[in-house]
């Protein structure tokens, strides 16, 4: 999901609660703040020296100490005018993707991508969801690949001299 498709969902639905469901069945707690939006710029070399640039905008969660008690989750609307305040003093890039930067006493520090969203009566919950690390220079390391016909393939060695870091 982009950011300007997560503004779009949440313009629509401004009435309800704003979940985040971080690995299936376990939910970021109400406590939860807006704490950072990051627009974030990759410009990447990969083991292959293929080079790549992409730009993410990252929304950090963070569960409050203070508010362990809390029942009631942030207003879709509230998240969306936060999200709006930042845009204007920091403008996001709308054809990014949106990703929550998120962790708790269980849970690792990740960036999780959207992965699907749920509406149940008065919720909106984001399913997020952690991108495996991939090799992106699959042919060039020689990194078997399974093909569509479900036959695996390897196309070239990671000797020296081959192009693969």
């Amino acid at each position: 999901m982009n950011t300007a498709e997560l503004l779009s969902l949440l313009k629509q639905h401004q009435d309800k609660s704003l979940l985040f469901e971080y690995t299936p069945g376990k939910l970021v707690g109400a406590n939860y703040h807006i704490t950072e939006v990051k627009n974030i710029i990759v410009d990447s070399v990969d083991c292959g020296a293929g080079t790549d640039f992409w730009k993410e905008t990252v929304v950090q969660l963070w569960e409050s100490p203070k508010e362990l008690d809390k029942t009631e989750f942030m207003s879709v609307y509230k998240a969306l005018s936060i999200l709006n305040k930042v845009d204007r003093i920091k403008p996001m890039v709308k054809d990014a993707e949106i990703k929550f930067e998120y962790s708790n006493a269980s849970f690792h520090t990740a960036q999780l991508f959207v992965d699907d969203y749920e509406l149940n009566g008065k919720q909106l919950t984001l399913k997020l969801s952690v991108q495996k690390t991939d090799c992106k220079a699959k042919e060039t390391c020689g990194v078997e690949t399974v093909a569509e016909n479900g036959l695996q393939t390897t196309s070239a060695s990671c000797d020296p001299g081959t192009g693969c870091c």
